[in-house]
C-alpha cells in the first residue's frame, strides 16, 4: 500500500484545554488558516456546546475554512450533536465527532452506565450525528482500557450506523506502542466491517509515548492521526503534528502511507503562531520545530555536517521551515513592501485598522532595532489583536526607578473602561513594582502562577515576549506581551492576562 495518512489537527480544541491555553475566537481562526496552509486534512475547531464562545469559535472557523474539513465534538448526547451540527453550517466540508466512554471504571464511575445502555447510546449518537453529515466520527473514550470484545461490538455497531471514521483514543496515556499497535491490528481484523471506516488514533503522552503509540498504530493499519501542534494538550499533551508528520515523511522504508499532502514548510510557522498565541513556549530540543533541532555544537558533528550535511542530520531544516529570511526592512520602507512581507508570512487582519496599526508598531520597532525579523512581525501582529480583542483594560504610560541599594518604584497609568486611572507602588523588583502598581488599581484578587520570559531573536535589542499565567477561582489564563523593553513587555502581559480572567465570559471545560 501506499496510501494517504489523514491528519487531524485537534489543536483548537484538545491543544485548548491545556490549563492556560484558551484562545479567542479570532486567534482560532487564525491558526486555523494556519493550518488550512499546510493543508492538514481535518481541523477539530472546537466543543461548540461547552460555551457560547466556543460554540462561535466553531462556526467561525467553519466559514473561514474552504480547504479543510472542519470538525466539531460533542457528547453522545442529541443536545451537543444539534449544537454541533449548527455550528458547522457554513463549513464547505463538516465533520461531527461523537464520543462516549467504554471502559468499565468510566461506564461504572463517570457514566454510571451499564454496557449495554452504552452501546445503544452510541449507535443513536451517530445515528442521530447523520441527520447533519455524512462525515461522523465516533471515538470509544479511554479505550486503551476498554475490554476488546466489548469495543468490537460497539465499533462494528457504530460502523453499521454510519461511522465514517472510529477513532481508538489512549484517553490517559497509559498504553506503550507494542501494546497499542497490536490493539489497532487486532481491531481492524475481527471487526466485520473494519473496510467501511477509517480507523484513527488519539494519543496522551502521560509517559512521553504519545507520538510513538501513534506511529505503533500507523504500522498497524491506522490510517488517521489525530495530533496538536508543539503537541499542545490537557495534562502532558497530545501526540505532536510535526514528529508524526515528519516521522512518516523521513522513513518511508517504514510506513506503508504517506504525507506527501502535508505543506511541511508550514510547521515552523504555525509552530511559533500557536507558540505566540498561547504562551506555551517550545522547548529549545523540542525535535523538529526548536531552536537546537537543526543545531550542532560538537566538535566531530560540526565536522561531518560541513563534509555531508546526511552524516548527523536525517532531515532538512529548511524543509520544515526553518529559514535565515529576515525582513531587511527600516524606518523609511514603505507600506506596501510591509504588507508583502505579512502575506509571505500568512499574516491578515479583518480591517485595514488593524493592518495599519501593525505597520506604526513596526514604524516604533524600526526606530529602536536596526534589523526586523520575521518573528519580531509575527510578535507585532500578536500584539494587534491582543489590542483588538481586549478592550476595557488599556496600558497606557508606565515608570519605573530602579537603582542600586533603592527599593523600586513603579509609575503607572491604566485605561479602565474608558476612565484614566493612576497609581504608584514600590515592590521587590521593577517587574513587581509594575505589576503591584497595576493591581493596586484593579484589586484583581488573582494568583500569579507563571512568569516566563524569551527572546524573541538574538541581540541585546531584541524583542522580549513575556508570558504570564493567573489564576483566580479555579481558572487559569495566560497573557503576552512583547517590547525591547522587559519591564513594559511583562506589563503588557499582565495587563493581557487581567483583561481575560476578568472578562465576564468564561469557557467551560469540556468534559464538565
Amino acid at each position: 500500500m501506499n496510501d494517504k495518512l489523514i491528519i487531524f489537527d485537534t489543536t483548537l480544541r484538545d491543544g485548548e484545554q491545556s490549563p492556560g491555553a484558551s484562545m479567542t475566537k479570532d486567534e482560532k481562526v487564525r491558526i486555523a488558516k494556519a493550518l488550512e496552509k499546510m493543508h492538514v486534512d481535518v481541523i477539530e475547531a472546537g466543543f461548540p456546546i461547552a460555551s457560547p464562545g466556543d460554540f462561535d469559535a466553531v462556526k467561525a472557523v467553519a466559514d473561514a475554512v474552504k480547504d479543510s474539513t472542519v470538525c466539531g465534538l460533542a457528547r453522545a448526547l442529541d443536545k451537543d450533536i444539534d449544537r454541533a451540527g449548527e455550528a458547522l453550517k457554513g463549513a464547505n466540508s463538516g465533520r461531527i465527532h461523537t464520543f462516549i466512554a467504554t471502559s468499565p471504571i468510566h461506564m461504572k464511575m463517570k457514566l454510571r452506565m451499564q454496557p449495554e445502555d452504552v452501546l445503544a447510546q452510541a449507535v443513536h449518537a451517530v445515528t442521530h450525528a447523520r441527520q447533519y453529515t455524512d462525515n461522523v466520527e465516533f471515538s470509544p473514550e479511554d479505550a486503551g482500557r476498554s475490554e476488546l470484545d466489548f469495543l468490537c461490538r460497539v465499533l462494528e455497531a457504530v460502523i453499521d450506523a454510519g461511522a465514517t471514521t472510529v477513532n481508538i483514543p489512549d484517553t490517559v496515556g497509559y498504553n506503550v506502542p507494542q501494546q497499542f499497535g497490536n490493539l489497532i491490528g487486532q481491531l481492524i481484523e475481527r471487526i466485520p466491517n473494519s473496510d467501511k471506516a477509517v480507523f484513527s488514533v488519539h494519543c496522551h503522552n502521560d509517559l512521553g509515548l504519545a507520538v510513538a503509540n501513534s506511529l505503533s498504530a500507523v504500522i498497524n493499519g491506522a490510517r488517521q492521526v489525530e495530533c496538536t501542534i508543539n503537541g499542545l494538550g490537557e495534562r502532558a499533551g497530545n501526540a505532536a503534528l510535526e514528529e508524526i508528520v515528519m516521522g512518516v515523511h523521513t522513513r518511508k522504508d517504514v510506513f506503508s502511507c504517506n504525507v506527501s499532502h502535508i505543506d511541511k514548510t508550514q510547521i515552523v510557522p504555525a509552530s511559533r503562531l500557536v507558540a505566540g498565541i498561547t504562551g506555551f513556549a517550545v522547548q529549545p530540543n523540542k525535535a523538529i520545530v526548536g531552536v537546537n533541532a537543526f543545531a550542532h555544537e560538537s566538535g566531530i558533528h560540526q565536522d561531518g555536517v560541513l563534509k555531508s550535511r546526511e552524516t548527523y542530520e536525517i532531515m532538512r531544516a529548511e524543509d520544515v521551515g526553518w529559514t535565515t529570511n529576515r525582513m531587511v526592512l527600516g524606518k523609511h520602507s514603505g507600506r506596501n513592501a510591509f504588507k508583502s512581507r505579512l502575506k509571505e508570512l500568512g499574516i491578515s487582519f479583518d480591517s485595514e485598522e488593524e493592518l495599519n496599526e501593525t505597520f506604526m508598531r513596526f514604524k516604533d520597532l524600526a526606530d529602536k532595532k536596526h534589523e526586523i525579523y520575521d518573528d519580531d512581525l509575527q510578535a507585532l501582529a500578536t500584539a494587534t489583536n491582543l489590542d483588538a480583542e481586549n478592550e476595557s483594560i488599556k496600558l497606557v504610560a508606565l515608570k519605573v526607578c530602579s537603582e542600586t541599594g533603592e527599593t523600586p518604584n513603579a509609575e503607572v497609568t491604566l485605561k479602565v473602561d474608558g476612565e484614566e486611572k493612576h497609581a504608584v507602588h514600590p515592590g521587590g523588583g521593577p517587574v513587581d513594582a509594575a505589576f503591584q502598581a497595576i493591581n493596586s488599581i484593579l484589586q484583581s484578587n488573582t494568583v500569579l502562577q507563571l512568569y516566563s520570559v524569551n527572546n524573541i531573536t538574538t541581540g541585546t535589542d531584541s524583542q522580549g515576549e513575556v508570558t504570564v499565567r493567573l489564576e483566580k477561582a479555579g481558572r487559569i489564563v495566560n497573557g503576552q506581551g512583547a517590547d525591547t523593553d522587559i519591564v513594559i513587555a511583562s506589563a503588557k502581559a499582565y495587563v493581557n492576562a487581567l483583561n481575560k480572567i476578568m472578562a465576564p465570559e468564561v469557557r467551560q471545560h469540556p468534559q464538565v
